[in-house]
């Protein structure tokens, strides 16, 4: 098997990813192309996972979690896209709400939320695009009224991974309209609360295991003691956030090219032309030393910045750089993996056409390529 280097990987760490990939190879590949064709949820997959703790890597183990280090999740995080990015997805919007309320919520919240979470009891989603609002958090709409010991939601989200399967959800509302960025609370809402509506799950052009839904809150009452933090301040901690996301995005992408690279790998050393495997032919071997070359890279920029977010350093460029690289590599690597594949990588029998559609999204959510390309170059000034 062709993998990302070892090099500065502690035990733990080793251990994790080794631990990651058995389970996202025997539990989460073994069914993806089925998942892929049919856009069915995977409920027995990640019952599965979340009793092994996959579910909970973020959430202190206090609270029935792994308590993972975020060096650590995104190794995970990585295996389980190279056996199916969609999953990654879902899987990794689920350890965010865990990691969200284990950062801000009271002890009241994280004793309620954080241990069904952390055992998929709970999926957790985060509602926060809008359909007229997606990289720009300071134009969302949706309004959170106070009525006594409630709040009372009012808008559209959009494009909210888990929205239709979720147990918890982490809504991102203005309560104050005229305090501008300092208006906005983050606030826990349980989807099986009257006013909280799916209004569609998106057909998309992949990762087709995380389900994405309009959600649709017509006056969806929120009791008060489930507001995260204070009143006005969940702008400010979505923003704070938004480093590992990117860096757990990039961690998908990266995944899910290292699985592009071996498919091509195998293929070119089992299938013949004039009268010798393809990988013996100098063009096609300089195409894999190129997407190897990609790949690796990628691997070691994301855990270089995975180990900032972890220590705690301010590295929103270095995030930035992170995802804007490994999803425009992930593109690249995954279209030519279809063509060393040739006719065949066009074709659903072969996985390389999946990994292509799987990773598109990468440049798009968590911040497209022109914001992280914006971010990069304001810190250059």
């Amino acid at each position: 098997m062709n993998e990302t280097s070892t090099t500065f990987l502690t035990e733990q760490e080793l251990m994790i990813r080794e631990s990651a990939r058995k389970v996202a190879q025997e539990v989460v590949a073994a069914t993806a192309a089925e998942r892929d064709r049919t856009a069915v949820w995977p409920r027995d997959e990640l019952k599965t996972v979340g009793a092994l703790g996959f579910l909970g890597m973020l959430t202190p183990e206090a609270y029935g979690g792994s308590g993972a280090s975020f060096v650590e999740y995104c190794l995970a995080i990585e295996e389980f896209a190279a056996a199916d990015a969609g999953f990654a997805t879902l899987m990794h919007v689920h350890n965010s709400v865990g990691f969200m309320i284990s950062k801000a919520g009271t002890e009241a919240q994280k004793q309620k939320y954080l241990p069904k979470l952390a055992t998929g009891e709970h999926i957790g989603a985060f509602l926060l695009s809008e359909p007229h609002a997606g990289s720009d958090t300071a134009a969302f709409r949706t309004f959170a009224r106070r009525e006594d010991s409630h709040y009372v939601l009012n808008g559209s989200k959009q494009f909210i991974s888990n929205g239709s399967e979720a147990g918890v959800g982490l809504v991102l509302a203005v309560t104050d309209k005229a305090a501008g960025k300092n208006g906005s609370s983050l606030l826990i809402v349980d989807p099986k609360a009257p006013g909280y509506q799916v209004a569609r799950v998106e057909h998309k052009l992949g990762q087709r295991s995380a389900h994405v839904a309009q959600i649709q809150l017509d006056d969806c009452r929120v009791p008060v003691d489930d507001l995260i933090g204070e009143e006005g301040s969940g702008y400010k901690r979505i923003m704070a956030s938004l480093s590992e996301g990117r860096v757990a995005i990039a961690a998908v992408a990266i995944g899910a090219a290292r699985a592009a690279l071996e498919a091509a790998v195998k293929y070119a050393k089992e299938r013949e032309a004039y009268g010798a495997p393809l990988i013996k032919l100098q063009g096609v071997a300089f195409d894999l030393a190129d997407m190897a070359t990609r790949v690796e890279v990628a691997h070691q920029f994301m855990l270089h910045a995975a180990r900032l977010c972890e220590a705690g350093i301010p590295c929103a460029k270095e995030a930035s750089m992170a995802k804007l690289f490994a999803s425009e590599m992930a593109e690249k690597v995954c279209s030519d993996a279809i063509q060393i594949h040739g006719g065949y990588g066009y074709l659903t029998d072969f996985p390389v056409e999946r990994y292509y559609r799987d990773v598109r999204v990468t440049k798009i959510y968590e911040g497209t390529s022109h914001i992280q390309k914006l971010i990069i170059a304001r810190s250059l000034g």
